[in-house]
């Protein structure tokens, strides 16, 4: 259980981690927009995308 935890941790790392490789300057851009997004606009993102991930996860278990 902790080793396929693990795996799929580092498949996340090697995910986020191909944008800021592969495209620095627009990951910048990006993150500068990203930033300036009011606060509830963030939180209710990241709600869905928790959301999302918890759906999928139970649907995939």
């Amino acid at each position: 259980m902790l080793n396929n935890i693990l795996i799929a941790f580092a498949i996340v790392l090697i995910i986020e981690g191909v944008g800021p490789m592969l495209f620095a300057n627009k990951w910048q851009k990006f993150l500068t927009n990203l930033s300036q997004q009011p606060v509830n606009q963030l939180r209710a993102t990241g709600g869905v995308l928790v959301t999302i991930g918890l759906v999928s996860l139970l649907y995939l278990l």
